[in-house]
């Protein structure tokens, strides 16, 4: 499939079509990585780690964890 090189700011920029952002469920917004492989530009969709709320939770640690923050006295009538 050709496709035009256009000028964005002082970049360069493609489009995707449509048929192949939707194969490789790319969208806007999504994170691609571009890299040069053998005198070839190579375009690749960066697929985000999915976690569990248990593996979340193993990762919280005594040097991880926030401490308290003192926002002042109540203004209102909240209740803490």
């Amino acid at each position: 499939m050709l496709t035009k090189v256009h000028k964005w700011g002082n970049s360069l920029a493609i489009r995707i079509p449509k048929s192949i952002a939707r194969e490789f469920d790319i969208d806007k917004n999504s994170i691609i990585e571009i890299v040069s492989e053998k005198n070839k530009i190579v375009i690749k969709p960066v697929t985000k780690p999915k976690y569990t709320i248990e593996e979340l939770v193993a990762g919280i640690k005594d040097d991880n964890v926030h401490k308290e923050i003192d926002t002042g006295h109540n203004l209102g009538s909240e209740i803490w």
